[in-house]
């Protein structure tokens, strides 16, 4: 059994298995380590370059997810794929500096550490040519996080870090496993205060490949930061269409302000159009932000405008119906209102997932590029065993 396993999530990273595949041997000579290549299905054939790899360097594995997508996820899997007693994470893109793996490793040995973070904010550590923007964000991710880590961290959004088995398996079950941010995740599950460790590194430029830095990444951040501080009380995607939802009120009344005062039009007239407006306004949002892994485009953003619209109506309807009811039965109108609008809510979003979006029905997925299928050769019975591959 290694004593050291390094995990890399990848998604079209073919051009940098190798290089970094001998960066970590470098880093790590003498040492008894594993390579776990966590790969999305990637078109680019990233699982083909690792799978081949991995027949003549015994250290390095794969694990090939299939229909499943999210840096987080592919992390954990890799991390519970590994007997090791002591597990690094680390992208695939050559931006995370290998040489302080062996630091990592050994301030990981000392009695009562759980995590050792590579960090960029520390003596030694740096962020490179990091755009100024970028790091504005950054600094703002890392604000935020404060508000449900249970260490005090100084890069809590670092993708570089290390972590004792026996704390691994004590988070595991309470891992959200949203979005790119693990380390927060991790730190955020525990039920105790984390002791944590750090090491400097300077923050090196992409080898090769495009990143996967994006407004998503912002969104599932946002995401990651709400299942905890709702501690799994509400579903997070229901949250998320709330606040959509809110803000879709607040325009609504601006619209309505806009149209009788300005529009000199009637007030059923402009509760009509301000209506359309904001359903086509919520049905946008929820697409680009509540349910951005299943997004419709061209046709489809049109037909799923026609049901939203629809199903919202009948949400409206049903708003009506259970706030007059319970006004009828003598409930203050703020209680009545907040029951019909919870009631609609509800009826929206599960219309919306189910009918809409489609939630948990799988769609048919096209490799943009024809992956081609190594053959597999006869082995020698004196080599070592094919280290193998961890399916879906």
């Amino acid at each position: 059994m290694p004593e050291f396993a390094i995990v890399i999530p990848t998604f079209n990273e073919r051009g940098n298995v190798r290089t970094i595949t001998r960066a970590v041997a470098s880093a790590l000579e003498g040492m008894d380590f594993e390579l776990i290549f966590v790969d999305d299905d990637s078109p680019d054939g990233t699982a083909s370059e690792v799978l081949e790899l991995s027949r003549t360097d015994p250290r390095v594995r794969l694990v090939h997810r299939i229909r499943r997508r999210g840096l987080s996820s592919a992390v954990i899997e890799g991390m519970m794929a590994t007997n090791a007693p002591y597990v690094a994470v680390m992208d695939g893109d050559m931006q995370h500096d290998e040489t302080v793996l062996p630091a990592m490793f050994r301030k990981l040995r000392r009695d009562g550490v759980d995590v050792v973070v590579g960090t960029r904010h520390c003596a030694g550590g740096s962020m490179g040519e990091f755009p100024s923007e970028r790091v504005k964000l950054s600094q703002w991710g890392r604000r935020l996080s404060a508000l449900v880590c249970h260490a005090d961290v100084s890069d809590p959004m670092s993708g570089f870090f290390a972590v004792r088995r026996e704390y691994l398996e004590e988070v595991v079950r309470n891992l959200s496993c949203v979005g790119f941010k693990i380390l927060v995740d991790l730190l955020a599950s525990a039920t105790r205060p984390v002791h944590v460790e750090e090491v400097g590194y300077v923050f090196r430029n992409r080898a090769c490949g495009e990143t996967k830095l994006d407004l998503q990444v912002g969104f599932e951040y946002l995401e990651l930061l709400l299942d905890k501080l709702l501690g799994g009380w509400i579903p997070v995607r229901y949250a998320l269409f709330g606040m959509v939802g809110a803000a879709g009120v607040v325009a609504q009344l601006a619209l309505m302000r806009l149209l009788l005062f300005f529009g000199q039009v009637t007030f059923d007239t402009a509760q009509i159009i301000s209506s359309l407006l904001v359903i086509g306004l919520n049905f946008a949002a929820n697409n680009r932000i509540t349910f951005r892994q299943r997004r419709l485009r061209g046709w489809s953003w049109l037909s799923g405008l026609a049901a939203f619209a629809v199903a919202c109506s009948l949400g409206l309807y049903l708003n009506l119906r259970v706030a007059d009811g319970l006004f009828g039965m003598g409930v203050q109108w703020p209680l009545a209102s907040l029951a019909g609008i919870l009631i609609a809510s509800v009826w929206n979003y599960s219309m919306g997932a189910i009918l809409v979006w489609r939630i948990n029905r799988p769609r048919r997925w096209v490799p943009a590029v024809a992956v081609p299928v190594l053959p597999i050769e006869p082995m020698p019975l004196a080599s070592q065993p094919d280290p193998g591959v961890v399916g879906s």
